[in-house]
């Protein structure tokens, strides 16, 4: 098994032994908070299936002589929310971070790291013998540089205790597991702040002029605004205070353009946007406007908008106010490469653009696609671009990072793969991506291994060698997929179920095989009789493993329908 290491070693001083902590215990505070109390029964749970030393729990004041070994799990007012900070010697181990999910993240990662347990999926924890271990002493510690962490897939949704695990810090209220950040997910929200239904028959000039009307466009939570409207500024910055009002612990509000190019055309638009050269300019003008309101009464609060679309270019010379942030939407990007990858042409103007953003704002949040929306199990070769990406946005500035993906379904094209990659690298971006990708496979399908990593070698070189640049709704010809290929990445899950030795690790493979059963169904040259056959395997291995969506807006069942009558 790789050492994947986050924790910095500040120092070291001879190593602890595991064997000889048989009469160790774990101690908490008498007035330990919830967060704490799970942390620790998390500690002593895991400590044992890796150990077999079941250490007893209890208080400090429980036990008088406090020259004792022990584990001391303590959550501390002094770090950051998600900073860690664990000191390893040979009488103590103390397990520290920041207050609510800081010391729950500081138990996962002294496990994974120092005892050498790997949370791979919600059913699916590695664990090695570790009664021989030896623990080097010393300090360490692990501040996130990213505040905001959303890998979306719905098993970190389904099962919140499983996202704790992944440090995946968006998706639950639990107390146990110390909550989620106080910050939201930056979205469209003009719907929200001046509402159509309630403004629009009586002051149909707050809405976007487009092609000399206003307020028909209402695809994609439209109409936009008309945000050169003097009285636009003022409703919707008294409707966001007033949610914050309403919602004193959150960190920020999205104040944001709805998801259509139907933005406003009038007179007093058009003009800021020629002057900025961007249709961002007039939008940002109105954002930092809002912003300046909600800073009077909530100063601690936040404003985010979306760069996207037909904003994502930054203005000439309107800058984003200092609590306004920015969050730039990767959807034009080529999926294959790093956007940073100079011979891609397809990711220059993106690339452009967020280095122009990272100039003038310190506070920026990224928007990033990790699947096919228009098919979730067709194969998808990006898995070469994620690590890149994360490091990239790093070095832009990035304090947030929702990494999209099938969150409304459980059986998408190596989801607990990219879950797994995903959430290593928005926790330490510093990881190496592939290191982490062959670990996981190994650790997961085990002696299938080589054939599934072959089929990853084999559809990423596929792409490259044909000169494609798939977006994130690609078809199969755009991801290299004809008779070919399809019945090459066929066989190559038809191998790894030949490898797999036991019906756990054969149940793996079955799951992971979908997208080459949809290979061969999309793309495939094949017989109407054998057709008939993949079909039917398809659908019950969707429906075994399940299924819920083909795709972002098409359920499983209407999908196999389509199939049937097919």
């Amino acid at each position: 098994m790789s050492t994947i290491k986050t924790l910095m070693l500040q120092s070291s001083d001879g190593d602890l032994a595991v064997s000889a902590m048989q009469s160790w215990r774990i101690v908490i505070s008498n007035d330990a908070t919830v967060s704490e109390i799970y942390a620790a029964e998390e500690f002593q749970k895991w400590f044992k299936q890796a150990t077999q030393l079941e250490l007893p729990l209890g208080t400090a004041d429980e036990n008088t002589n406090n020259t004792d070994e022990h584990v001391t799990v303590k959550a501390s007012d002094t770090l950051n929310d998600e900073e860690i900070d664990i000191t390893v010697d040979k009488k103590q181990i103390l397990l520290s971070g920041g207050i609510s999910r800081g010391v729950l993240y500081a138990v996962y990662q002294f496990l994974e790291e120092l005892v050498g347990l790997r949370f791979l999926t919600a059913a699916h924890t590695y664990v090695q013998d570790a009664y021989e271990l030896k623990i080097p002493c010393g300090r360490y510690t692990y501040n996130p540089p990213f505040s905001f962490r959303w890998s979306y897939y719905r098993e970190n949704a389904n099962v919140p205790e499983f996202a704790a695990k992944r440090k995946v810090n968006t998706v639950t209220d639990a107390e146990n597991l110390g909550g989620k950040t106080p910050q939201q997910l930056i979205n469209h929200s003009f719907h929200v702040l001046v509402p159509y239904g309630t403004y629009g028959e009586e002051h149909p000039e707050y809405y976007a002029l487009v092609d000399g009307k206003r307020g028909t466009n209402t695809h994609g939570g439209g109409p936009q605004l008309c945000v050169t409207n003097p009285e636009v500024i003022e409703v919707a910055a008294a409707t966001a205070i007033q949610r914050l009002n309403d919602n004193p612990n959150v960190a920020n509000i999205s104040v944001s353009q709805a998801d259509t190019a139907a933005y406003c055309r009038c007179d007093n638009c058009e003009e800021l946007n020629e002057t900025e050269d961007t249709p961002m300019g007039s939008q940002l003008t109105f954002v930092n406007a809002v912003a300046e309101r909600i800073e009077k009464a909530h100063p601690n609060v936040k404003v985010g908008t979306l760069a996207y679309w037909y904003t994502r270019k930054p203005p000439k010379n309107v800058k984003p106010r200092d609590n306004v942030q920015i969050q730039l939407c990767s959807i034009e990007c080529c999926t294959l490469h790093a956007i940073d990858n100079p011979d891609c042409e397809q990711n220059q103007a993106f690339c452009a653009d967020t280095n122009e953003w990272g100039k003038i704002c310190n506070d920026i949040w990224i928007w990033n696609y990790n699947t096919n929306f228009r098919s979730y199990d067709l194969p998808f070769p990006n898995l070469r671009s994620i690590g890149p990406n994360v490091r990239y946005f790093l070095r832009n500035n990035a304090k947030g990072v929702f990494m999209q993906a099938n969150g409304n379904g459980l059986t998408g094209e190596f989801s607990d793969l990219r879950n797994y990659i995903i959430s290593h690298l928005i926790w330490n971006p510093h990881l190496d991506d592939q290191e982490i990708l062959n670990e996981f496979v190994h650790l997961h399908y085990k002696s299938a291994a080589p054939a599934i990593l072959d089929y990853i070698t084999f559809l990423h070189d596929n792409v490259e060698a044909r000169n494609l640049h798939p977006r994130c709704f690609p078809s199969p010809e755009d991801v290299g997929l004809d008779a070919d290929s399809s019945q090459r990445v066929f066989d190559f899950f038809q191998e790894a179920l030949a490898l797999a030795d036991n019906s756990e690790v054969k149940a793996r493979v079955e799951k992971a095989s979908i997208p080459a059963y949809k290979a061969m169904l999309v793309a495939g040259d094949i017989q109407q009789k054998r057709r008939r056959t993949l079909i039917a395997e398809y659908i019950a291995l969707c429906k075994r493993y399940g299924m819920t969506h083909a795709a972002e807006t098409q359920a499983a069942e209407a999908y196999f329908e389509e199939l049937h009558k097919q």
